[in-house]
């Protein structure tokens, strides 16, 4: 017997350590895109990509945004064609991992963090004192907002694959209760999880999204 968590164990699917390549299989859907240009694919992707830019770029500001927005949507397309690969049968949901969540969090963190510490060293210690703050209080709120910063990346990966982890977890444990039902439960069980499937790519476009622009506020506090 296996534990409940099997499903998200990386060696568990066929004994085969090749579940880790299931993170480059978005890379696949890109080229049909120019077989037939304009095919809507095409259409429907640049219409996001630009929507997503004309965003990011507000946030991060409009006199630096040379090439800066490009990171940020491609953090956007990594994260969503992984969630959405998870809700396929048998394809490893890598977001779902620690290991790849904080290896997206952590080196953007850090990144953001030297830079700011280097470039703007007045700005990001104005940045731990709140405007307003009474003088009382501002030991603490360096502590508050010494702590808040540290835990961001950590904050950023556990979102992603803690939404990953629930939702497939939460189908997995109903799927099982399958074989025991009888035909009109099952019928009920099988739209249940439709609503969940619905719902999951929902989430996975939603905590895609989050990462990407989370990221882009972080950045945009150190400029």
């Amino acid at each position: 017997m296996t534990n409940l968590f099997s499903s998200f164990d990386p060696s568990t699917n066929f004994n085969l350590s090749l579940n880790w390549l299931s993170t480059m299989i978005g890379l696949l859907i890109i080229p049909p895109m120019f077989w037939l240009i304009p095919s809507r694919f095409n259409f429907l992707w640049i219409k996001i990509i630009s929507t997503l830019h004309k965003e990011f770029k507000i946030l991060i500001g409009f006199n630096k945004t040379q090439g800066s927005t490009l990171l940020f949507i491609s953090l956007f397309s990594l994260i969503l064609f992984n969630n959405f690969l998870g809700l396929f049968p048998y394809i490893f949901t890598s977001t779902s991992h620690m290991t790849l969540t904080l290896s997206l969090a952590l080196p953007l963190w850090l990144s953001f963090m030297i830079y700011g510490w280097l470039n703007n060293t007045i700005h990001m210690f104005a940045h731990l004192v709140p405007q307003g703050t009474p003088p009382v209080l501002m030991p603490f709120m360096v502590c508050i907002e010494t702590i808040s910063n540290v835990i961001r990346p950590g904050t950023l990966a556990v979102r992603l694959s803690a939404n990953m982890i629930a939702g497939h977890l939460l189908m997995t444990l109903l799927g099982n209760t399958g074989p025991s039902l009888n035909i009109l439960m099952i019928n009920i069980l099988i739209l249940v999880q439709i609503l969940l499937l619905i719902l999951e790519s929902a989430v996975s476009i939603i905590q895609s999204y989050v990462f990407a622009i989370l990221s882009t506020l972080y950045s945009s506090e150190v400029n």
